[in-house]
């Protein structure tokens, strides 16, 4: 199957392109490289599949809609996994701007080539930012989410809108996932567990926000990837049983999906460190600092409705990941 992947220079584009060449699918990869963060760690990312003879790379930013419209009509793709995004909650008070000219354009850019080249099925990363405001745990897909705090939550919400007016009105199959706290090898350097890493390495003080009483569905990098890849290969149909949206019965005919894909056994902060602290052989020095602005206390996925759509369940502990990233951590920067 011939697969276009967007943002395979990211950390979990880079994941899902690998496994995709791995198991025969051709991939077409979409990343212009941005400098959001390290541009190496980005290229060497590539460097672990940039000369499959399955893999075809193209340097384009997801706005750049003549890039965008000319990928399609050159690659054809059956099938498309758009993961290319602006990240980071925070990042949006210094550039608002970019989250929309990527989140929002950009997408429109994407579904609008699944819509004119007949595409099978167009999955999409959202997040559960979208969640904001929401207190009751676990957090479900039939949760009402119009309360986003933060931009890059918004610009995700309107892709699961986006999404689901081109199923509705065109016959698109659209399946969006909304991610919970993604962590492991390769990962970006702006989340929690790299800069927790980095700073107890360096004898340094972490910073540990709402003083530590966070939970968060950790997920592992390769769980992440076996989720996306089981939901690419079941094309949602336009059944209501397929749909976290329902009970509107209007939109449970479309051929659209929304999953939470997370781990659904939260951990809290305090014990993400200290098992971060044990596989360093170091103790951490604590900066306990309050809420952040956007930020929620805590996240917990409702993992009932993929793992009833695509059997889904997440098998690798919080304890054997971090080791994991250790692992990689010391032999990527040698530390």
């Amino acid at each position: 199957m011939k697969i276009l992947v967007t943002g395979t220079a990211g950390f979990i584009g880079s994941h899902v392109a690998l496994r995709l060449l791995e198991r025969g699918d051709e991939v077409i990869g979409i990343d212009n490289l941005s400098d959001y963060y390290d541009v190496n760690l980005k290229k060497a990312r590539l460097a672990r599949f940039m000369d499959h003879p399955g893999y075809t790379h193209v340097a384009a930013d997801l706005a750049d809609r003549a890039a965008i419209e000319a990928t399609f009509a050159t690659h054809k793709p059956q099938r498309v996994i758009n993961l290319a995004a602006q990240a980071g909650v925070r990042y949006a008070a210094q550039n608002p701007h970019i989250y929309v000219s990527t989140n929002v354009t950009g997408f429109l850019h994407i579904i609008e080539g699944c819509r004119h080249h007949d595409v099978e099925h167009l999955v999409f990363a959202s997040t559960s930012s979208v969640y904001g405001a929401n207190t009751r745990m676990p957090f479900s897909e039939h949760q009402p989410t119009e309360h986003p705090l933060t931009l890059y939550a918004a610009s995700k919400k309107a892709n699961e809108m986006m999404a689901h007016s081109y199923a509705h009105l065109y016959g698109l199959p659209c399946t969006g996932l909304r991610f919970f706290t993604v962590y492991g090898p390769w990962g970006r350097p702006d989340m929690a567990l790299f800069l927790f890493t980095r700073a107890i390495l360096a004898g340094e003080p972490i910073k540990v926000f709402n003083h530590g009483h966070h939970k968060r569905s950790f997920t592992y990098i390769d769980d992440i990837v076996e989720g996306v890849l089981r939901t690419l290969d079941a094309v949602p149909t336009g059944n209501p049983q397929w749909n976290g949206m329902a009970p509107d019965p209007a939109s449970s005919l479309a051929p659209y999906r929304l999953f939470n894909i997370g781990n659904e056994r939260p951990v809290a902060l305090l014990r993400y460190i200290e098992v971060l602290e044990q596989c360093l052989g170091r103790k951490a020095q604590m900066e306990l600092l309050p809420l952040q602005a956007g930020d929620v206390p805590d996240t917990e996925a409702d993992m009932s409705a993929l793992a009833a759509a695509v059997d889904y369940c997440p098998s690798v502990s919080v304890e054997e990941g971090v080791s994991r990233f250790v692992q990689w951590y010391r032999e990527y920067y040698r530390s």
